[in-house]
């Protein structure tokens, strides 16, 4: 039943990263009647940002249809005389062609300094003529901003294996490691700050909201900020570890939360990996976390350590979480 359901209903990736030209994540979609949301992104090993805007603006034809992006602005010259005017007008080119959207990165918290070497957060008032002109304008804020619990932890403590080995790779970004940086309330409180500065600015936490550790916090801050939403990029591993516990209560949040969250994969194409293997790696995940939230039986993931019960989702509200909800978000998907 859930597979007929899953090759029967639109779909929408609203999170992943088309870094290359070979468009095998176009080829992938069409192959699985998806449509994908790629998100230009600040991140040091990832193309420019006006390159990650020209793969999906200038995608060939048979493509165009199923592309759509999310654009950004540069940091780089934070601080200089005329920065936020010069992040408007980038934002605004983006938006003449045809992004959905503006995201703003980890970086902001986790990189950024002034000249005293002070961590620039999210509501620095050098940002509020950005989210101003964005909450003026209808424009949604994407923002993955901090990290998951978990990298505040040692990798033996960490609660899915994803995680251990991502920040195992990037010990950069492994807060454990850091504890100079800004820490993991501080990122979290800088957002809300920057929320209750801008009540009107419609806001997706990318990676649920950093709250991936407890559908109780993350209840909870829907409940405080209505007017956001929550995207699953690569954090669905995290409801399965919860509900390997406490199944009930994560069908419970699904449901009382279903109009505010956002089905993404968070699959990047940079063309490291071959044809074949990524087209097997993304179906193969496509459908598993299509299942996890469809069926009610028990599973098992390679990133969570014990067997987990399906959600048993209805299909009114699989087509929600899969694609209603990102055009709902982002209006200007098409649709």
């Amino acid at each position: 039943m859930s597979i007929s359901l899953y090759n029967s209903i639109p779909k929408i990736d609203a999170h992943l990263h088309l870094n290359t030209n070979r468009y095998t994540l176009a080829e992938i979609a069409l192959m699985n009647d998806f449509r994908i949301l790629t998100i230009n992104t600040e991140v040091p090993f990832f193309p420019e940002l006006n390159k990650q805007q020209s793969l999906a603006a200038d995608s060939p034809t048979k493509f165009s249809e199923r592309i759509d992006f999310i654009t950004s602005f540069t940091t780089e010259n934070w601080g200089k005389f005329g920065w936020q005017d010069k992040a408007i007008e980038q934002i605004e080119h983006g938006l003449n062609r045809g992004a959905v959207g503006v995201k703003i990165w980890k970086n902001i918290g986790m990189e950024l300094t002034d000249r005293e070497g002070n961590y620039i957060m999210a509501d620095h008032p050098s940002f509020a003529p950005i989210y101003s002109f964005l909450a003026e304008n209808n424009i949604p804020l994407l923002a993955h901003l901090g990290e998951p619990r978990n990298c505040w932890l040692p990798v033996s403590e960490m609660t899915v294996t994803s995680d251990a080995e991502y920040f195992s790779g990037h010990p950069q970004y492994h807060m454990y490691l850091h504890p100079e940086f800004p820490s993991y309330k501080e990122q979290l409180k800088a957002r809300d700050r920057l929320l209750a500065d801008h009540p009107n600015l419609k806001f997706i936490g990318a990676h649920l909201a950093s709250l991936e550790w407890s559908v109780d916090e993350i209840a909870k801050w829907l409940d405080q900020h209505p007017n956001s939403g929550v995207d699953l990029a690569e954090r669905v591993c995290h409801l399965q570890h919860q509900a390997s516990g406490e199944p009930k209560k994560v069908k419970e949040f699904i449901m009382a939360y279903q109009d505010r969250i956002i089905y993404g994969s968070d699959q990047i194409d940079d063309g490291s990996l071959p044809e074949n293997n990524l087209k097997a790696t993304l179906q193969e995940k496509w459908l598993n976390e299509f299942l996890f939230f469809s069926e009610h039986n028990v599973q098992t993931a390679w990133n969570v350590e014990k067997p987990f019960l399906g959600l048993g989702l209805k299909e009114t509200v699989l087509k929600k979480i899969f694609h209603d909800n990102a055009l709902s978000y982002y209006p200007q998907l098409r649709s």
